[in-house]
């Protein structure tokens, strides 16, 4: 109870910081620049001469695009002016700090049915047009853009940027937004009626509910008490309103056009107010939790939200039934004729609803009441959704691709096979033509994907161009369309064969036909029955990518795209996980059934094994590369099977092969030595005589040295430890620290590495793609040279902890998308005030959760009081690891984790900017692996002859600055591929060619480490190294190499490192000079 309480207080102390950061201090500087913008305003509105002449000719293109007529008209003043929306109620949320100025239009402009055709808004826009030639002569005003409400292209806004500026409010505008008020007649614009005319060509006219609303919603702005009053002197609904606004505006997929918006929150807030679902005795947290707890699950949606009854103002029974009918969602407006929520769709409040209900479980389960993750996690499209797309190529083609007519208001309807339907409809019909393109593709998407997608969101926002209405509407398209889906199951999203209609069922047959086109057929199914169905063949490792191939079919088909036209991330880091040899691309994943094959029966055959003292009892693999989590798993080797085979065929043949650690377990005993030395010597006994064994009884290859024995066998060399019994001991917690003491550091190892390996292979079999991510994290850490301070095994833990801990997002179902939240997390996590603790299995009581924070403490202390941050500053809490030891013990280090840091958050905004095709160029995904060889003092370049693996060399690497000290020639003694000379000879000859573990750059590496340098490498074979200087030559500031002390000459000790690395080093480069001490 007493942490409970504890953790409330942080979370509302957080809360409190919170506000004070987003709050907008409206002191008398604030009001007096916003009466001075506004007074600037309305002076120049007063300079525009009365009974002005306004032609179309003020936005020409626009007025044409929308289709409207008669639009001419003599201006008169505004016949209100007034401020309102945040700024009336005090409730501005930063960091957008904007004013609503309200001008209402004057009825002598318009005709009493101009709300017919569009006439209204082209006459709203052109009042708008010259109001905006004015105040750009004003020179209070710095500048005026254009914008839209809601991104509602057919009703633009001003944007007022005044010349004077406040530091506490930086980018303050102020938003100029007509009203109508009393302009046409309400009844006039009831929601079954149709009032656009012109484009019905004898076709029967349709009601037009979202045109009239829109209207509507203009007449209706000024009228915002019903909402404001609940705000006066309710200082914590205001509070909730602006921490709602933060929580809405992280949120992409709900902050959004066809779903919530600042006034929409303060209505819904007003709403419960009303109802009396909250009241003032409340916090607004508390308030917060009610809210979202409303939209996640009441009943009264269904009905739809009205406000109680005020004065004469009665709602009839027709009018809410023409609401319900006409919108999915309604909130009723007190007038009765109008619904405040005439955009929001029903797969928006879909979206809003499992937001709602995703925040409240943050709430619940998170720690600190859940405030980084409902606040401060940003959750946009490319870290929400599984799959992202986008139609790239709509840029500059017009709206679909397809806009060739010579009228511009033909929209252009793509129907079945790609058979043009041209409709003579314009850009705006009831709804804007974006928004019905949104639906169209949002309903093949569902009928294609089917059950596969949990969730598919399609969003054109197309208002987000830098836009004039002199442009017209046409201009909108050039803005990418982008598509999230979300994924319902791993098992139903890599499903290869969907099944459809019986053949019995003619009509329901033929529509399958045409929805899939060549893709349908007829097929007779086990259980004897003849259906439709659809095919997607698909090797087991690359079933990932079934739901691209379906997302690609069904649009291009549907939508007279090409598949070049549709971008999908899920695959564009492929490149990464593969190897390049011969010209030829090979997915070493494709490999694992095989290696896990060849395991199952060595571990059959070492518990067969009969002429030991002690029998194995179990056999645990150790390499990742036997929990899918390996960057490359080992490809079979010819050398290393039983029998080897003709290798004429093979121009490639490695002469190094992986060692794939394997840990045995023998029955107990209690004649083992004490002493630790006599118990290494005791198992290597034991694993000579397990090699003899195999080599008799079975003809394996098996080479024994004093620490270990390798054995060769269906093509992989498996490498056998021995884990001594005492080490179990261990996993009791009855065990003394006596005991614990007398087990030797070898078996502690080992055992940490077998439970390890234990825990992440049962995650990998409950999350399948955790296996790809952590592939991808591995890559990406070992490319930016982080293989020193960062181990596979913590980058394991990293990628698991997405997975366990999801909140506020699901569990990641694409490769990509869970990268992108490995990066986030890296840059985002609190590694100074926080462990990360990673609980595969619900292992962990209170008491451990104390005892890791008591440890955590401890070493935070201990680095506190030594004045400065050494030591490991990543802490990484395990069941099997408490201590944060094992991984993360000596490294990263302060400066490290910083850099590691750094690197996270730049690359996770190119991935981001990659995913919304904000980046182009050719090498642009390449970028996220390529490393700056700036940041480094020094760096070495390898030969890539001489590298065991070459063919997973990314990139060759290249320096063309900094001075050039040393420069070698490749050695050729060794060769990474055997020549075929070599290839000659009996099997037995080819096998002792063969170099089991060996990788030169691992004994290079360990020479430059006894240097006084900090190496940065990359384990999986880069071509380079990265080295800076050691801690003692600190300095505030950099100095010439001239001027280094004279003892310590770094050009004299980098030609030594070629020196040491002579025939491995290809070039040795100089880029800083050390840091002078102190």
């Amino acid at each position: 109870m007493e942490a409970d309480a504890m953790a409330m207080e942080s979370t509302e102390l957080k809360v409190s910081e919170l506000l004070k950061e987003v709050n907008v201090d409206y002191s008398p500087q604030f009001s007096k620049l916003v009466d001075n913008t506004v007074s600037a305003i309305k002076a120049s509105i007063d300079k525009i001469p009365n009974d002005f002449k306004v032609t179309a000719d003020l936005a020409s293109r626009f007025v044409a695009d929308i289709g409207a007529d008669k639009v001419e008209f003599k201006f008169k003043k505004p016949e209100f002016i007034k401020t309102g929306g945040s700024y009336s109620t005090q409730s501005i949320a930063r960091p957008e700090v904007n004013v609503d100025l309200i001008i209402r239009l004057p009825k002598e402009c318009f005709h009493e049915k101009d709300y017919l055709n569009y006439r209204y808004y082209a006459k709203r826009c052109l009042y708008l047009c010259l109001i905006k030639k004015y105040l750009e002569r004003c020179s209070s005003i710095d500048r005026v853009e254009w914008s839209t409400m809601q991104n509602e292209a057919r009703k633009p806004l001003l944007i007022v940027y005044p010349a004077a500026k406040l530091v506490e409010v930086p980018g303050f505008f102020v938003r100029i937004i007509p009203s109508a008020k009393a302009i046409f007649s309400i009844a006039k614009l009831n929601m079954k009626r149709n009032n656009i005319h012109n484009l019905s060509n004898g076709i029967d006219l349709q009601a037009t509910p979202k045109y009239n609303s829109s209207i509507l919603e203009d007449m209706f702005i000024e009228d915002a008490e019903f909402v404001s009053k609940y705000f006066v002197g309710w200082k914590e609904l205001k509070e909730a309103l602006i921490l709602l606004k933060v929580w809405a505006r992280q949120r992409s997929s709900v902050y959004v056009h066809d779903c919530l918006n600042g006034f929409l929150i303060s209505v819904i807030l007003a709403y419960l107010a009303s109802k009396q679902h909250i009241s003032n005795s409340m916090k607004a947290t508390e308030i917060i939790r009610v809210t979202l707890n409303f939209i996640a699950t009441s009943e009264s949606w269904n009905r739809g939200l009205y406000f109680p009854k005020e004065g004469q103002i009665h709602i009839t029974k027709e009018q809410k039934i023409q609401l319900r009918d006409s919108f999915p969602i309604l909130i009723c407006h007190p007038s009765g004729g109008f619904n405040v929520a005439f955009r929001m769709s029903r797969i928006g409040f879909t979206r809003l609803q499992e937001e709602a209900a995703m925040t409240l479980r943050c709430l619940e389960k998170c720690r600190d009441g859940g405030f980084e993750e409902v606040f401060m996690t940003k959750i946009d499209y490319a870290v929400k959704y599984d799959y992202c797309m986008s139609f790239a190529s709509l840029i500059g083609r017009g709206l679909s691709g397809e806009l060739a007519q010579p009228n511009p208001n033909l929209w252009v309807g793509l129907g079945q096979q790609g058979k043009k339907e041209v409709f003579a409809l314009g850009f705006c019909l009831d709804d804007e033509c974006w928004r019905a393109y949104e639906d169209k593709i949002h309903g093949i998407l569902s009928k294609g994907l089917n059950d596969r997608a949990r969730a598919i969101q399609v969003t054109w926002r197309n208002t987000q161009c830098q836009w004039s209405v002199d442009d017209g509407l046409s201009v909108f398209d050039k803005e990418p369309l982008f598509i999230g889906i979300s994924v319902s199951t791993l098992e139903k999203a890599y499903r290869m064969v969907d099944i459809g209609p019986n053949a019995e069922s003619k009509e329901e047959a033929l529509e399958f036909q045409k929805f899939w086109g060549e893709k349908a057929e007829l097929r007779r199914f086990k259980d004897g029955r003849i259906a439709e169905s659809t095919v997607w063949e698909s090797e087991q490792w690359a079933r990932y990518l079934i739901l691209k191939r379906i997302a690609e079919h069904v649009l291009s088909r549907h939508l007279s795209l090409s598949k070049e036209d549709i971008v999908v991330v899920v695959d564009q880091l492929d490149f990464s996980l593969i190897h390049s040899a011969g010209g030829n691309d090979l997915y070493p994943i494709s490999y694992a059934g095989s290696l896990l094959g060849a395991f199952d029966v060595l571990s059959k055959r070492l518990r067969l094994i009969e002429d030991l003292p002690l029998k194995v009892s179990s056999v645990l693999p150790l390499d990742s590369a036997f929990r899918y989590t390996s960057v490359f798993p080992p490809e079979p080797h010819l050398l290393a099977n039983e029998k080897i085979e003709s290798l004429r065929l093979n121009k490639f043949v490695p002469s190094c092969i992986q060692a794939l650690e394997v840990v045995i377990q023998l029955e107990g005993s209690g004649n083992w030595p004490m002493d630790e030395i006599a118990i290494e010597k005791t198992k290597s006994s034991f694993l000579f005589q397990i090699g003899l064994s195999l080599q008799k009884k079975w003809g394996m290859t098996c080479t024994a040295t004093e620490d270990n024995v390798d054995v060769l066998m269906s093509g992989y060399a498996f490498r056998l430890k021995i884990l001594h019994e005492r080490g179990l001991s261990l996993l009791k917690k009855e065990v003394g620290d006596v005991q614990a003491k007398q087990v030797s550091s070898i078996d502690k190892n080992l055992l940490i590495r077998s439970q390890h390996a234990n825990m992440i292979n049962g995650l990998q079999s409950r999350y399948p793609i955790f296996g790809p991510v952590a592939r991808l994290a591995k890559r990406w850490a070992a490319s930016h040279l982080f293989s020193a301070c960062l181990v596979e095994e913590a980058v394991e833990l990293l990628v698991a902890y997405l997975f366990l801990n999801p909140l506020p997002f699901d569990v990641p179902c694409s490769r990509i998308t869970g990268f992108l939240r490995f990066l986030r997390l890296l840059s985002n996590y609190d590694w100074t005030f926080s462990p990360l603790v990673v609980d595969i299995n619900n292992d962990l009581s209170q008491s451990d959760e104390k005892e890791i924070n008591d440890n955590f403490l401890v070493r935070r202390k201990s680095q506190g009081e030594s004045g400065q941050s050494v030591g490991p500053a990543m802490f990484l809490a395990t069941v099997y690891d408490k201590e944060s030891e094992a991984w993360t013990g000596l490294s990263p280090s302060g400066m490290e984790l910083r850099r590691l840091v750094a690197y996270a958050r730049s690359s996770a905004n190119l991935l981001t900017k990659l995913t919304f095709q904000e980046e182009f160029g050719p090498y642009r995904w390449e970028c996220l692996f390529r490393t700056p060889l700036n940041n480094y003092d020094a760096v070495i370049l390898l030969h890539k002859d001489n590298l065991p693996y070459p063919q997973r060399l990314l990139f060759p690497s290249e320096v063309n600055h900094g001075i050039h000290v040393a420069e070698g020639q490749a050695s050729k003694c060794f060769q990474p591929f055997l020549l075929p000379k070599d290839l000659k000879g009996r099997p037995e000859e080819l096998k002792n060619k063969l170099l089991v573990d060996f990788d030169p750059s691992k004994c290079f590496i360990r020479d430059l480490k006894a240097t006084s340098f900090q190496v940065w490498h990359d384990y999986l074979g880069g071509d380079i190294i990265g080295l800076t200087w050691g801690e003692s030559y600190s300095s505030k500031k950099r100095k010439h190499v001239e001027v280094v002390d004279e003892e310590y000459n770094p050009l004299k000790v980098l030609k030594a490192v070629g020196e040491i690395g002579k025939g491995f080093v290809r070039s040795v480069y100089f880029l800083k000079p050390p840091r002078l001490r102190d």
